[in-house]
């Protein structure tokens, strides 16, 4: 008696796609320099054969991967269309998307890597600074729709640098009259007075950051000049007590390291025509023990409030070396399989000390 096979043991569904490359759109933009565009598709690929002749593309497979890189060369003409080049990293990204979001496309709500690869925030010296993730755009269109936004992730998911690019881009579209950008010094314990030197000299450690961001997306030489008109202020967060902040674009960056008193502080600042943007990492939190990280209680106190928004970034949207996520993943398991160690040592009765 023969056995029908089943579904499980069923080889994979095969599959042909064609692709023909517009003629205006030299194939190296398509495949990258000596391949390196290819190369990255083949690897991401594994099931699929690709054939390239003239400009003309074939691909051969299982039918789910064929169906992505269909999409994937779609995505990337739209790129293209646009005058952007398409780069190895830009490739990865979009077929993470892709991925994420299955084949539903535009149809199903969902961004497409076109979509979120050209995005412009604004240029500076022949550079546009974009969202590189979905997660980075969906941060970026939070900021438009909403007052107060909350970048919440781990390092390099570009939290500060896309906020200051939107600042930057309020500022020049004269949606806001200046920017003020903030941190908390906890190095000095807020404490500036005790340090040698003049304000500036005091403070620049703790806020040199958020120089460098400004440097990359303003002529440096009318930094100084905006700066002592007051149309950009960066300051530590000790000195917003007491203020009202009316048509500005305010950044409070390392928000893990305010207390709860000072995150109420630093929102209740809010005034008319502006928009705060607050940036943080929880997982990196440097104040003295006992003392309770703001941002990790604002969470729960603001998650129900109209027009504010809490954006989540996570280390699939780290933009610097890709070594830095699988950082970030081994940090983040290593946490998890400590916490899980001091409870069973705990007995589950809760006596392992709190994390801050």
């Amino acid at each position: 008696m023969t056995q029908t096979p089943t579904k499980q043991q069923q080889p994979p569904r095969q599959a042909r796609a064609h692709f023909v490359v517009p003629a205006k759109h030299p194939m190296v933009t398509v495949l990258g320099s000596g391949d390196a565009l290819l190369r990255v598709i083949e690897r991401a690929f594994p099931s699929v054969d690709i054939h390239v002749r003239g400009n003309e593309i074939s691909a051969v497979g299982e039918a789910e991967d064929v169906a992505l890189v269909q999409r994937l060369f779609d995505e990337m003409m739209l790129v293209l269309r646009t005058g952007q080049p398409m780069t190895e990293d830009a490739v990865e990204r979009s077929i993470a998307m892709l991925r994420a979001g299955g084949t539903a496309g535009v149809e199903g709500g969902a961004e497409t890597p076109a979509q979120v690869l050209t995005q412009s925030i604004v240029s500076s010296r022949g550079r546009t600074i974009r969202p590189k993730t979905l997660n980075q755009k969906r941060y970026v269109d939070a900021i438009d729709k909403h007052t107060i936004v909350f970048g919440i992730g781990p390092a390099g998911t570009g939290k500060t640098y896309l906020a200051m690019a939107k600042a930057v881009q309020a500022l020049q579209a004269k949606q806001v009259n200046r920017i003020i950008l903030t941190r908390p010094a906890v190095e000095a314990g807020e404490r500036l007075g005790f340090l040698p030197g003049t304000l500036y000299e005091k403070i620049d450690p703790y806020l040199r950051p958020l120089y460098d961001a400004l440097h990359d997306m303003l002529d440096p030489d009318s930094i100084p000049r905006l700066m002592a008109a007051g149309t950009i202020e960066v300051a530590p967060l000790a000195y917003m007590r007491g203020r009202t902040l009316n048509d500005a674009f305010i950044i409070l960056d390392e928000a893990q390291n305010t207390s709860a008193e000072q995150m109420k502080m630093f929102l209740t600042r809010l005034g008319f025509e502006s928009k705060i943007v607050i940036t943080g990492d929880v997982t990196q939190v440097d104040l003295p023990n006992g003392t309770k990280s703001g941002l990790r209680q604002v969470q729960d106190i603001l998650a129900d409030v109209e027009d504010v928004h809490f954006s989540r970034l996570t280390s699939t949207d780290v933009v610097r070396h890709k070594l830095v996520g699988r950082i970030v993943d081994a940090y983040e398991a290593y946490d998890t399989a400590q916490t899980a160690a001091d409870a069973a040592a705990g007995g589950g009765s809760g006596s392992r000390p709190k994390r801050k």
